[in-house]
């Protein structure tokens, strides 16, 4: 093979690639020495990812939950028990009415929440103070929005509370119902929580200068009711409450006038009028203490005059003790 025969021979076996083809078929050129692949395919085109959805906006939320209450109490879709409680008004309009004084102004903290059972009845007993009953309905608020349970207080109270107008309507829908050991008893033994304040007027209407000394406790007759159901009582202490109306005086005139207990007379009422009703801000304690188990008495022992008795005291004297320890725990009415 000649010189140029061996030149002729390497070129046609080389390898060639084109130089340049354009998309629309033109001839190609091609470079020596270079494979004649096929071009490399374009890649797929990635999809965008779709757009995650915003996030509703909270008033937006709270607006819809809104309307469907209002749609569901227009329409009558809702349930009242045979004493008038009324648990979606409490969840939704009642509670949530109260939860600003629980939270920012009393800061109420409760203590011994543990005490107080997941389900099943139970009484519990609690002092009563602080011109007007405001310490009920702050025992509501904390057994709802502090136990794990978010159990609903079924209050006992007196005729007169029943007698106001509009209130008297709202404490039904609220779960409140006659101080009568027969209404308490069915409560009981329904599994619900049952609360009472035996000192009554004694409590809420007594003077500042005897603040947290617990008046009389009546005859016992929650006791008796909690012995016949079986539930277990359930002692409460409350400090903070008697700071908000100071009472200093009463005008028994104009109690009698308004058939009320007693009209009472504090360093901003009535001298201020209106602004003389709002509270002052004291800072509140909730202490619920070791249960007093009633289930191995027997519900014959209710009859049992001196058993009541010095269960009754057992009760008082608890919640007592408890007042004086929290009282010498704090430093000042308003910070606590």
């Amino acid at each position: 093979m000649t010189p140029a025969d061996a030149r002729r021979a390497a070129v046609s076996d080389a390898h060639v690639i084109p130089l340049h083809a354009d998309r629309s078929g033109a001839r190609t050129r091609w470079r020596l020495g270079e494979s004649r692949s096929a071009p490399a395919p374009e890649p797929e085109p990635v999809p965008a990812p779709e757009p995650e959805p915003e996030p509703v906006a909270e008033w937006e939320e709270a607006l819809t939950e809104a309307l469907a209450f209002l749609r569901r109490r227009l329409a009558g879709d809702y349930t009242v028990d045979e004493f008038g409680f009324d648990a979606e008004l409490t969840d939704n309009v009642l509670l949530p009415a109260l939860r600003p004084l629980y939270e920012r102004w009393f800061r109420v903290e409760t203590i011994g929440m543990h005490h107080v059972p997941d389900t099943g009845g139970a009484l519990i007993v609690a002092n009563h103070s602080g011109t007007l009953p405001l310490d009920s309905l702050m025992t509501a608020v904390a057994l709802h929005d502090d136990h794990p349970a978010q159990r609903h207080l079924r209050m006992l109270g007196a005729d007169l509370m029943f007698q106001l107008p509009v209130l008297g309507s709202l404490a039904r829908k609220q779960g409140s119902t006659l101080a009568c050991t027969p209404d308490a008893e069915r409560l009981m033994s329904a599994g619900e929580l049952v609360g009472v304040w035996p000192e009554g007027f004694k409590g809420i209407g007594k003077p500042f200068r005897d603040r947290y000394k617990l008046q009389r406790f009546g005859r016992g007759g929650f006791v008796s009711a909690a012995l016949r159901t079986g539930v277990p009582i359930i002692p409460c202490s409350i400090v903070g409450a008697e700071e908000i109306y100071p009472k200093i005086g009463e005008v028994k005139a104009l109690a009698r006038l308004f058939g009320a207990p007693y009209f009472p007379v504090t360093p901003l009422f009535p001298h201020l009028g209106p602004l003389g009703l709002i509270p002052l801000p004291s800072k509140w304690y909730i202490e619920f203490g070791e249960p007093i188990c009633t289930e191995g008495l027997g519900a014959g022992e209710a009859d049992d005059p001196m058993l009541v008795f010095n269960l009754t005291d057992q009760v008082r004297e608890t919640i007592q003790h408890t007042l004086y320890r929290l009282l010498s725990q704090r430093r000042n009415a308003f910070l606590g």
